[in-house]
């Protein structure tokens, strides 16, 4: 039967393309709800050490609490995507932008509830993992569907670029704050301000009847179309889904490692180092190359280069070459080149930006963001495997060239399956369209 006329015109609202002032209008805004959720992710890291000695935390309890959100992070990448595949990958953005903003402001109220402060703060980042797990595979999911496929690589990788944005704004404002009111007001600082930012998008971008329409479907579960539910066999049949997966699952491996151990790298290695230095060096490298990756992507499909070959060159680029720079940082004992070697592995990483995680809208832009969240959720539990990974071998081993040859590993399988396997033609639509 046909969907109800209201469902079909919500599914063909979302697939009406932006015009280019609102792209711009959309990709601005979205910028700032990426800056703003890892300001809000990275908020607990920035305070663990104040926390730990105002509860007592030892280093084993800090741990619990850092990893629990990622705990919450792997278990609605999928729900994400299906969420914005069905309802609207804005919408969902901004509910969940809500409540994550609402539980990071309430943070330091949950820490002093009782003397349970562990079991609060666990299971306070549980619950925001739970929420942030929700917001790439639904920013895929929307991007997918309203932007143009010569813009989506630049698009997508401003967005991305927030997460370099949040990362040094709290790192920088947030230290400032622990020194000057305490780590409460991180907290009160991070969620205050998404929640003025939802403000401004409920306002400004999206309707009140938008969010209630969406609301309703939430809380009746409607049943889902016939034309929308996502082709499982025929996607899993496809070499391309797995070679975009498992390339996926070692961008995001590769990068957990390397940002969960630098740190710890430069200060056992460099004891006199500066660590405002390694902290922030290699994500301001970070920022521009995200923003060129993006520009340099679309140039090249504008110049008549198959979509494939670029995407390709982009992952050669951003799992190939990074790695090698990861090498070289385990066989060189100056700090000076160090720097560089990590600055230029964490700059080149945000190449996949434009490479692996555009593909995915290539193949399915009907469903993107569920098989984004698909292979997001591989990624996340890789990264937890290949941190805990690699702290083993530096314990083993007690050299730190062992960490980087596991990176250069992970990345080097994800690229050669994406090389060998990867493709640009929709997989989604039967029959199959001709290869881009």
């Amino acid at each position: 039967m046909p969907p109800p006329p209201d469902e079909a015109r919500g599914d063909a609202a979302e697939d009406i393309q932006w015009s280019r002032p609102e792209c711009q209008a959309w990709t601005g805004t979205l910028l700032l709800g990426t800056c703003l959720l890892y300001c809000a992710r990275v908020s607990m890291p920035v305070c663990t050490v104040s926390m730990s000695q105002d509860f007592g935390w030892n280093k084993k309890e800090a741990g619990i609490v850092l990893s629990s959100f990622f705990w919450g992070y792997c278990l609605t990448q999928i729900v994400g995507g299906h969420l914005g595949d069905r309802i609207g990958g804005e919408k969902v953005i901004l509910l969940s932008a809500s409540a994550w903003g609402l539980i990071t402001a309430a943070t330091p109220l949950l820490a002093h509830l009782g003397s349970a402060h562990l079991v609060f703060m666990t299971f306070s980042r549980i619950l925001t993992g739970l929420l942030q797990g929700v917001y790439f595979p639904a920013l895929t999911s929307l991007l997918s569907r309203r932007v143009r496929e010569s813009e989506r690589a630049f698009t997508y990788s401003t967005v991305g670029a927030g997460s370099q944005f949040g990362t040094l704004l709290t790192g920088a404002v947030g230290s400032l704050l622990l020194d000057w009111c305490g780590w409460q007001s991180v907290f009160y600082l991070s969620g205050g301000l998404t929640l003025l930012w939802v403000c401004y998008v409920s306002r400004s971008l999206l309707s009140e009847q938008d969010l209630l329409l969406a609301l309703g479907v939430l809380a009746q579960g409607l049943p889902m179309a016939k034309h929308n539910r996502v082709p499982w066999r025929q996607l899993f049949r496809k070499p391309s889904v797995w070679a975009a997966i498992l390339s996926q699952l070692s961008a995001a491996c590769s990068f957990f490692i390397l940002l969960s151990w630098l740190p710890t790298f430069f200060k056992e290695t460099f004891p006199s180092s500066k660590g405002w230095v390694f902290n922030v060096v290699p994500w301001l490298v970070a920022i521009p190359a995200s923003l060129f990756s993006g520009f340099l992507s679309d140039h090249l499909i504008s110049q008549g280069y198959r979509t494939i070959t670029v995407r390709k060159f982009m992952q050669v680029m951003g799992l190939g070459l990074s790695s090698v720079f990861a090498l070289c940082l385990g066989r060189t004992s100056s700090f000076c080149r160090s720097l560089f070697f990590a600055s230029a592995s964490i700059g080149l990483q945000t190449f996949n930006h434009s490479g692996i995680s555009v593909n995915i809208q290539d193949l399915a832009p009907s469903c993107a963001g569920v098989l984004f969240g698909v292979a997001n959720t591989a990624g996340a539990l890789a990264g937890v495997v290949g941190v805990g990974l690699g702290g083993y071998l530096i314990e083993t081993t007690g050299s730190w060239t062992s960490v980087f040859n596991l990176v250069a590993a992970v990345s080097s399988l994800g690229l050669c399956t994406f090389l060998m396997f990867g493709k640009a033609q929709r997989v989604d639509l039967s029959p199959a369209r001709e290869d881009l």
